[in-house]
């Protein structure tokens, strides 16, 4: 037995992890370098906070970072889409599964996000398992997922093919209901405790108590930033951690596993604190040069034949960075002809680049920025 809870025998015969309530008793130790992590963490969020302040049009970074966390947490996932794949889906056709994984993730960031700000409504369990319904939509091809938006009523496990040879076995059903309870009175309690080390330490609790047959993975990462745009700390969701998570993979399992065996959460505390100080500080430099980006290409474009159309269309792109001709002539309201010379005009300049074979339904792709947002998305192998 730690202060993180129990493995013990059920009466089925398997051994499973019955976690102690939150917050942890004794309470996680904010000394010494643990203290000054915490106060470089703080300062990395204050960074986004104001480069977020003094954005023209934060919306665009914001929904271009959505769609990078959704990518990179489904990789963490073993999901094979590239950022590409997931930028230059058809509106109009239903994605593959891989890319439709994604997609769903995009949309349940982006509901939660609605529910939580623009409706007021708390975070709580019933908005937890609306959330787990529209992230786990089927998608053609893909498997059906079991239940989606109900807990689990049987039990699950992480790693090896059954009970007997599970990696980690979560809490029993009834079991888990209770420790879900304490989740939801945790993420409302008034104390102390830094908002930070309150986050790390529900990512931890959800993961270990896995209430869901699927999705809880993405479901668990999604919470870290509900909660922080919640409580106030992140005035924008521009914060994709799970490119830190991906980049540290098994230390990212190990750290969490290391609670539930010893009851070390300070070391889970840290891990974590160390992604937000290395993503923000990724996130601020990403930003940076997006904005340079953005400069230097409506100069180039004012000195050339694509003019005004060539600037509607950069801005189009920073929405939009995978495109067709035919979206480029819906967004700027001109003709077929029109755009499709358009898109000829910022090919010649380097800014679009195409990305399909053939003259027909041609992609492109808005290259350079494409190249900076798809920093740190490459696919992890498979095997």
């Amino acid at each position: 037995m730690s202060r993180s809870g129990s493995f013990r025998q059920t009466l089925q015969g398997y051994t499973a992890f019955f976690p102690a309530d939150l917050p942890p008793v004794p309470p996680v130790k904010m000394e010494g370098e643990l203290r000054l992590l915490l106060s470089r963490a703080d300062q990395a969020l204050g960074a986004i906070n104001t480069i977020a302040s003094v954005l023209p049009s934060p919306e665009l970074f914001v929904a271009m970072f959505i769609q990078k966390e959704a990518l990179l947490s489904s990789q963490i996932e073993g999901t094979q889409s590239s950022l590409v794949d997931v930028l230059g889906v058809d509106a109009d056709q239903e994605p593959v599964a891989d890319v439709g994984e994604v997609v769903n993730y995009i949309k349940a960031m982006r509901h939660g996000l609605y529910r939580l700000l623009k409706e007021d409504f708390p975070m709580s369990l019933r908005l937890i398992r609306e959330i787990h319904g529209v992230l786990m939509q089927q998608v053609r091809g893909g498997k059906l997922a079991l239940a989606p938006g109900e807990f689990r009523d049987s039990q699950n496990w992480i790693g090896g093919t059954n009970l007997a040879n599970a990696r980690f076995v979560p809490p029993p059903p009834h079991e888990m209901l209770s420790a879900l309870d304490n989740l939801e009175k945790y993420l409302h309690i008034e104390d102390d405790e830094p908002v930070l080390v309150r986050c790390a330490l529900i990512h931890y609790q959800f993961e270990t108590i896995h209430p869901f047959n699927d999705g809880n993975g993405r479901l668990g990462r999604l919470l870290v930033t509900f909660y922080l745009v919640w409580r106030g700390v992140l005035s924008e969701p521009m914060l994709y951690l799970s490119a830190y998570l991906k980049a540290h993979q098994q230390e990212y399992y190990d750290r969490l596993q290391q609670v539930r065996t010893s009851g070390n959460y300070e070391a889970w505390v840290t891990f974590f604190l160390e992604g937000i100080v290395t993503v923000s500080a990724q996130v601020v430099e990403t930003t940076k040069a997006i904005q340079q980006l953005e400069r230097r290409d409506i100069d180039r474009v004012l000195e050339s034949s694509a003019g005004h159309a060539g600037v509607l269309l950069l801005r189009q792109l920073m929405r939009q960075p995978v495109v067709r001709v035919q979206d480029i002539e819906r967004a700027l309201k001109i003709s077929y002809s029109k755009a499709n010379n358009l898109a000829a005009d910022m090919e010649r300049l380097g800014i679009l680049k195409q990305i399909t074979q053939g003259r027909r339904n041609r992609k492109f792709k808005y290259d350079e920025y494409v190249q900076i947002l798809s920093e740190g998305t490459e696919p992890i192998p498979l095997g």
